[in-house]
């Protein structure tokens, strides 16, 4: 069930948000969507996540991950074995394409295959010049200050 919301009020109030309410324009998954291989998404720390995919029965090599602006997309293909003859094929080894929307600053730490499980760690760092910074506020009156005098009185 799909609902359209109209973000138009928004825009007339908000700037530079225009992938956040892609985002939710789009945030339910499409009819018929293939949801393999099954993953989890763990956040381990305040800036720190993890994707973890079971994709049994896949070697390094048959899987690639590639970081693309804002996006994080796991692919797995086998090669067709055409020289073994299944009588019962139950393993789910179809390719697969599965792709992760990333927050700004978003970037892969380590990916890593153990057990049947790849494991994607991601970390969230903020460049310096976007962190938060204390301006300092400089007093202006539009008056001059006079500057102090002194007066020396030699003779009393």
């Amino acid at each position: 069930m799909r609902t359209n919301l109209d973000f138009s009020p928004f825009y007339r109030s908000s700037i530079g948000f225009d992938r956040i309410f892609h985002l939710l324009e789009n945030a339910s998954p499409p009819q018929n969507a293939d949801n393999w291989p099954p993953y989890d998404i763990a956040k381990l720390g305040e800036d720190s996540y993890r994707i973890v995919l079971a994709v049994a029965g896949f070697g390094e090599d048959e899987l690639t991950i590639t970081q693309q602006p804002n996006m994080l997309v796991v692919e797995g293909s086998k090669a067709e074995n055409n020289e073994v003859q299944y009588l019962h094929h139950g393993l789910a080894l179809r390719p697969f394409l599965r792709q992760f929307e990333l927050a700004d600053h978003v970037s892969i730490v380590e990916a890593k295959l153990e057990n049947g499980l790849l494991v994607i760690d991601l970390k969230k760092e903020i460049p310096e010049e976007m962190k938060p910074r204390r301006i300092a506020i400089n007093a202006d009156t539009g008056k001059k200050v006079a500057s102090s005098k002194r007066i020396d009185s030699a003779a009393a």
